[in-house]
């Protein structure tokens, strides 16, 4: 059934609910997390101190992060370089070709990979076309811009229509 393919594996508030030890014990190692709304909210330029800590616990963990946004290089560079955080930019999420280059980079196989992002349409579709493990997080932001507005009715509809259908098992759902 083709609506899966919109059905993350796993749904947390929050990046801070995802720790390295869980990931090792399911056998993870490596990271392809969105951007804007996910990490920080979209229009925020810098790393928050409590995230700068979760991607620190994370390198101590020998566990790799690659940020993938669609957004534009000025924007995931100035976001990424100061962290040194390696990211693909213009990545045309849900198409495949940033998750597999983030793989190609990181060096690991698609069952040691997990994707992390806020948006069913671009972040766990594209995880999940590529059968990588996704996890869906709260957008970090209440606000969105024009296109990821308009994604977020449709997500409204998904996300009714698999709690309708008992297909999710956790409670408020954006």
């Amino acid at each position: 059934m083709l609506i899966k393919l919109f059905l993350p594996n796993e749904f947390v508030d929050s990046v801070f609910e995802i720790s390295p030890q869980k990931l090792k014990e399911q056998g993870i190692k490596a990271i392809i997390t969105d951007l804007d709304n996910t990490l920080v909210e979209w229009d925020r330029k810098n790393a928050t101190p409590r995230l700068l800590e979760w991607l620190e616990s994370m390198q101590k963990n020998n566990i790799l992060v690659t940020i993938v946004s669609n957004n534009n290089q000025l924007r995931v560079a100035a976001f990424s370089d100061p962290i040194g955080v390696p990211f693909i930019y213009h990545a045309r999420k849900p198409r495949g070709k940033a998750f597999r280059q983030a793989i190609k980079d990181m060096n690991v196989k698609k069952e040691e990979t997990v994707v992390i992002g806020d948006q069913l349409l671009t972040d766990v579709l594209g995880g999940n076309r590529n059968k990588l493990y996704t996890i869906l997080v709260v957008p970090v932001a209440k606000t969105d811009g024009f296109f990821t507005r308009i994604n977020r009715r449709i997500e409204r509809r998904l996300l009714k229509f698999f709690k309708r259908k008992n297909m999710i098992q956790w409670e408020d759902t954006k």
